[in-house]
Formats: structure tokens, sequence, C-alpha cells
């Protein structure tokens, strides 16, 4: 079964590469019960609407991800298999790792036509892009007055989506995707 999760992971991965003939960093991919699938990446940065809440591209160094979708194997009844999952709030910390500055965002949802709907915002890194950062994503799961569960999910899967969950990775270099430009 990893296996099969690896390979989809990387047809995925090339598909979305040629598609796009653009470089986007793959910083790592999470699976967390009950099925849902986490792709954080580093994206080149572009101009999003509307541009009253978002930094324009020439103002960042890149635009950071969190695709949030039900997995292809082993989710839950009814689900649609590759659908995007709503409502969860989702912050990341980039941390110099040379000088310890750090920059907060939440990321919004966001669609494209390249990854559909998933989670993002345009970032200025805090130093040099050819420096190595550490990443921080924090998962809070919907509340009770954003997404109503049906009594067979709370019977199944108990009185959430998912718990809340924290992610960290250290050695990230964002400067490929960060000299890049969608034009």
């Amino acid at each position: 079964m990893k296996n099969i999760f690896i390979l989809l992971f990387l047809l995925t991965s090339i598909t979305i590469y040629s598609q796009s003939e653009k470089p986007e960093l793959v910083i790592a991919t999470e699976r967390v019960e009950p099925g849902i699938l986490f792709i954080f990446e580093g994206a080149i940065k572009d101009n999003i609407s509307p541009s009253s809440m978002h930094l324009s591209e020439n103002e960042t160094n890149i635009h950071i991800e969190a695709r949030v979708n039900w997995d292809t194997v082993n989710v839950p009844e009814g689900t649609p298999v590759g659908g995007f999952i709503p409502y969860l709030y989702i912050s990341a910390q980039v941390k110099n790792q040379k000088t310890g500055l750090s920059t907060f965002i939440d990321l919004l949802p966001h669609i494209n036509l390249i990854d559909n709907f998933h989670y993002a915002r345009n970032i200025s890194l805090p130093g040099s892009v050819d420096d190595n950062y550490s990443v921080n994503f924090n998962i809070i799961a919907p509340s009770g007055t954003d997404l109503a569960l049906h009594m067979d999910w709370l019977k199944t899967y108990g009185n959430e989506l998912l718990e809340n969950k924290k992610f960290s990775y250290n050695n990230i270099n964002f400067s490929e995707v960060a000299k890049a430009s969608r034009n």
C-alpha cells in the first residue's frame, strides 16, 4: 500500500510539473486519519485576486501552499476520492535558520487551474532566497459552527473531521522557486 501511495504521489508531482512547466518545491507529504492527504509546497509567486487581501507578485518571494485532499485509498464511505477538504484553518511559520527571523502567515483557500482548490499565500522570505528555512504548519480543525457533523460520521469517526496537527520541517531551500517567474 505504501508503494501505491508513493507511485500516486510521484505521478501527481510529474503531472503538476509538466502542466505548469515551472518548478514547485514539495516540502513534505503527510497523511492523517481518516484519510486526509496534506501536500506542503513552495511554489512560484503569483498575482492573486482580490489584490487588496494578497501581496502582489513583485512584493514577495514564494507562494506557500497546503494542498489538502481526500486520499485515493482507505477513506470514509461516500468520500469523493481526491476531493478538497474545506473549512480548515492553516497557518505557517517560515523561519530563517541563519538569522532566526520569522514570517507568520495564514493560508487562505485559493483555486487555480493546476492544483484546483488549495490553501496558500504569497510571502516574502525573512532573509535571502538562498538561505535555508524551517517551516512549521499548524492545522486547526473546523469548529462546530463551521462544519456540522451527521450522526453516521459521529458514530464512526467522532466529533471532529480530524485532530489538530502541527508539522515541522528543516533545511528547506526555496531558491529555485523564488528565482522563477510565472511570466
